[in-house]
């Protein structure tokens, strides 16, 4: 069988990582990413790339473990390289406070970071609302410059990429083998995912270059995440809202509870306002479909629904997700060279 032709749709963290892992895997295929929005236009764009898991429930935790595992290790290499900078990874240290100690003490991931502890008296004085906190060093990425990055990479590999916008997984048969569904909240409508919904979540972008650690509140919802640039302050979780437009109340209720966890924040220049839909649901959808009209078969890979997660496993889960390619080709291969018995 001649090279199979793969269309990656989506050109998200999760769609330019799966069609990397897939050029890196299999060599043989020629690979396009069509989206209708590129960098720095995506919801990855908006998101602050901590690494810090986000759980989903119907996921067994050691493959998320195993997905988070393996997308630090990634990181942290090229955080050890010359690529570093250009591709926006680095370490950061810092805390992770709770009003209440939490029923686990020890989240799932505390071995992958780096120097997971509790966090002492001393440290706690900081953050007199708090009564339990845990101190650690994970990775970042600052997200505009990492997608860029992986862009080039995709180049570098022979992998094209198109502006197109996909209205029916159907519409590429004609075109290519196998198709790669990464269109993160776009695959309710792509696929008719009811399980998938926005979470939309909206944060500030501000100059803090004073701000050296992270402090994030164990709610999820208030954090302070510096980059090598600008800080990250949010945040909202915002179930079933499909808006973009930034909420002025939002802003102000992000800019004061980010405050209280740091006052010298209260000195920040240049806010900008960022909004972004996470695309959410129980478990990532991570598996192989068939399509068929009229006995053609068209194969599929889904890999989207990382919700608030989507940085922390998107290597771990793009791994998966070309593994599945491998699958899908192999069975084309063998229906092709049963075709020729």
């Amino acid at each position: 069988m001649a090279a199979p032709k793969v269309a990656v749709v989506g050109a998200g963290v999760i769609g330019l990582s799966t069609a990397l892992c897939i050029a890196e895997t299999c060599p043989s295929c020629s690979v396009m990413v069509l989206s209708d929005q590129f960098s720095p236009n995506t919801t990855s764009d908006v998101a602050a790339g901590m690494l810090i898991p986000h759980t989903y429930p119907g996921t067994p935790i050691h493959v998320q473990k195993q997905w988070f595992k393996e997308t630090f290790t990634y990181l942290f290499a090229i955080s050890n390289s010359a690529e570093a900078s250009e591709a926006g990874i680095h370490l950061v240290s810092g805390w992770q406070v709770f009003k209440n100690t939490p029923k686990e003490e020890l989240p799932f991931w505390s071995d992958v970071v780096l120097g997971f502890r509790p966090m002492s008296e001393a440290e706690l004085q900081k953050f007199p609302q708090h009564r339990f906190g845990q101190a650690f060093t994970t990775l970042k990425c600052d997200c505009p410059p990492y997608l860029l990055w992986l862009e080039k990479r995709l180049k570098a590999t022979g992998v094209q990429m198109y502006t197109r916008k996909v209205a029916d997984l159907w519409e590429l048969h004609s075109e290519y083998n196998i198709v790669v569904n990464c269109a993160g909240i776009g695959a309710h409508q792509l696929v008719g995912d009811e399980k998938l919904f926005p979470v939309r979540g909206q944060v500030l972008k501000v100059h803090a270059p004073w701000v050296k650690n992270f402090i994030r509140d164990g709610d999820g919802l208030t954090y302070i995440y510096p980059g090598i640039h600008r800080v990250t302050l949010g945040g909202t979780r915002e179930k079933e809202s499909w808006s973009l437009s930034p909420d002025p109340g939002a802003t102000k209720g992000i800019f004061d509870r980010c405050c209280s966890l740091e006052p010298s924040l209260r000195g920040a220049q240049d806010i900008k306002v960022k909004v972004g839909l996470r695309p959410s649901r129980q478990c990532v959808r991570l598996q192989r479909e068939v399509l068929s009209q009229g006995g053609v078969k068209l194969p599929v890979v889904h890999n989207y629904g990382h919700g608030a997660g989507g940085f922390s496993v998107h290597r771990g889960t793009a791994k998966e997700a070309a593994r599945l390619v491998g699958e899908c080709i192999a069975a084309l291969q063998g229906s092709s060279s049963r075709a020729k018995l």
